[in-house]
């Protein structure tokens, strides 16, 4: 019944499409689709950059009081969404390396499977046997489950709750997005982001998703109009922003 399930979601069809030019090359991306049943219609809207001209920045929010949106716009980012999970406490769950110092540690956890890296090599998503602590990172954190690997679906996640989704996706040649999904479940998103057309030129090779549901934001600045922004609907612990690369 399980492989039933996951073979009906598995063909997604683009409804619409549409692309916003922003500041320093990065692009927002609006993509409408529907599984082939028609039962599901989902939204991915994507900021698209070079990962040669971006890097990541992690910030963090301890008090909790400040949203994506102002954040994004007060440290003058060119795009960002909601970072890593955390605790009932608000503390970071996970490896956090922020201006090259690491925050918090490494952990061990059957859903926290990558990372999301940012250093002189560019923006990587990695598996956590990958990675090195003694290697040189400007910004990391550590989330998960993997959904793409080798421009390949994960098998087994989860295919009956749907939720909001944020995630971070490494594409052949060069380029590097960070996405937001309305409600989806991960098996869905999986089978998105590995087989339904997002853009030209873009070929998913890696994707790791971040925290989800109500902690889901999205924002990215354009060069006519305001910028686009969907909020989270809690506070969260830390953003993931995208600015030039020095």
């Amino acid at each position: 019944a399980v492989a039933v399930s996951v073979s009906a979601h598995g063909e997604w069809t683009t409804l619409s499409a549409s692309s916003d030019a922003g500041p320093s090359g990065v692009v927002h991306r609006h993509v409408a689709l529907r599984n082939a049943q028609g039962e599901e219609r989902v939204d991915v809207d994507l900021a698209l950059f070079s990962a040669k001209s971006c890097a990541l920045r992690i910030i963090q929010n301890e008090s909790g009081n400040n949203a994506l949106a102002e954040v994004m716009q007060s440290e003058k980012c060119l795009a960002g969404v909601n970072g890593g999970y955390f605790n009932p406490e608000f503390a970071p769950i996970g490896l956090r390396i922020i201006n090259g110092q690491i925050v918090t540690p490494l952990v061990r956890a059957r859903l926290l499977t990558g990372l999301l890296v940012s250093s002189s090599r560019g923006v990587q998503i990695l598996r956590i046997r990958e990675f090195s602590i003694r290697s040189k990172v400007d910004s990391a954190v550590e989330c998960g489950p993997f959904l793409v690997e080798l421009g390949q679906p994960i098998r087994g996640l989860d295919n009956t709750r749907a939720a909001r989704r944020t995630f971070a996706v490494t594409a052949s040649p060069d380029r590097v997005a960070l996405g937001f999904c309305s409600e989806v479940s991960l098996a869905g998103l999986s089978q998105i982001l590995s087989t339904a057309r997002l853009a030209d030129d873009f070929k998913v090779q890696r994707a790791l998703n971040l925290d989800g549901g109500s902690s889901s934001a999205f924002w990215v600045a354009r060069n006519d109009g305001a910028p686009i922004s969907i909020s989270e609907q809690k506070s969260v612990r830390d953003f993931i922003g995208m600015i030039p690369r020095r």
